[in-house]
């Protein structure tokens, strides 16, 4: 693809390879394709084209238009359980123009046609990594037939003075939010990097995945993350993920330290900013009763809940006086196990066949 240079659009001929379409197709503005609501007339460059090669070029146009030349990356690629767990790199906008990495697991029915998606967040101190390796969900996932994609839990490298002093903030924590803190707001965006971002990168770079079916879960700081992702998307009318369910999730941020932490280091206006947007415990009771399926589950022999760090019993609390009843939130203690992946690995594919029954319906 030619035509950008020193940040901006030369007005050189694009020229993309669309699957069905030999010829080039020209523009001088490569904004002129993005639209998807524009009226395909004579003049409009995707006339000529098929529907289904016009939604093609526009997807990769418009990837390409917003993040430059940094298409995604293959670094590595295993085969698991009759599918393939994928690890790539890209040039993300989202974090301040750092690299950001992924991995994707495709189950071996994606060679067939798009499959629904599954996203998992990861806790503290955890990478991409973490989940894929030790959650024991990709043979769940084959099963199903459902690829799961693991993101990086913070943007790496940023370069901020004092990001890499603890190990509950900065790098490896960065919450799942969208930071105000002049400090951290260039980077520390992965409320937008999950949301936003990662979908539209899987979706312009072909992948067989359909977006129209997302669901999402997480452990501890990233059961927070799926909550609160959730939830706003239910809140703000998008409901893009089909369900959440969490592993020990941080429940009630903005009562416990590792949460006001965060919070008071992120955000311009730390705990009462947080309360609106990244608890779960104020989010669920705004919900006016929309309809929720989430499920939660934690151990009792977990150090972190015996702190009063994850607080579940106030989520629980939360949802049942806003009327929701086991069905819609279902809360689930299991006796002696502690916050290791040991306990999410036990559980583990019942929270992928949970999700199972919403991205497949």
């Amino acid at each position: 693809m030619g035509g950008r240079k020193n940040g901006g659009w030369s007005g050189h001929e694009v020229i993309i390879d669309v699957p069905g379409h030999a010829r080039p197709v020209p523009s001088a503005n490569p904004s002129h394709f993005l639209s998807s609501r524009a009226a395909l007339t004579t003049s409009h460059p995707l006339a000529s084209l098929s529907p289904p090669a016009a939604n093609t070029l526009r997807a990769r146009l418009t990837f390409q238009f917003r993040y430059g030349m940094s298409a995604l990356e293959k670094l590595s690629s295993n085969k698991a359980f009759g599918g393939e767990l994928i690890k790539y790199k890209f040039k993300s906008t989202a974090l301040g123009g750092l690299d950001a990495r992924f991995n994707l697991f495709l189950p071996p029915n994606a060679a067939n046609g798009k499959v629904p998606i599954l996203y998992y967040l990861s806790g503290l101190t955890c990478t991409e990594d973490n989940g894929a390796q030790k959650g024991s969900f990709l043979g769940p996932a084959s099963q199903e037939g459902i690829a799961i994609l693991f993101p990086d839990t913070s943007p790496r490298g940023a370069g901020i003075e004092g990001e890499d002093n603890d190990w509950d903030f900065g790098t490896g924590a960065g919450f799942y939010l969208n930071a105000t803190n002049p400090k951290y707001a260039k980077h520390y965006n992965m409320l937008t990097h999950v949301t936003v971002e990662i979908p539209e990168v899987i979706e312009a770079s072909g992948l067989p995945i359909d977006t129209t079916r997302q669901s999402i879960f997480g452990h501890s700081m990233g059961g927070h993350g799926a909550l609160t992702l959730y939830l706003s998307s239910v809140l703000n009318g998008q409901k893009q993920f089909r369900s959440a369910s969490a592993f020990s999730p941080i429940s009630n941020p903005t009562k416990c330290a590792w949460g006001e932490k965060a919070f008071k280091g992120y955000l311009q206006g730390g705990i009462e900013e947080a309360k609106e947007k990244y608890d779960a415990t104020e989010l669920i009771g705004k919900t006016n009763r929309e309809p929720l399926h989430v499920l939660i589950d934690y151990g009792t022999g977990d150090n972190f809940y015996q702190q009063g760090q994850l607080l579940p019993e106030n989520f629980l609390k939360a949802a049942r006086d806003a009327g929701y009843d086991e069905v819609q939130v279902r809360v689930r203690s299991q006796e002696g196990y502690d916050h290791s992946y040991f306990f999410i690995s036990t559980f583990g594919a019942d929270h992928v066949h949970f999700h199972a029954n919403f991205l497949k319906a």
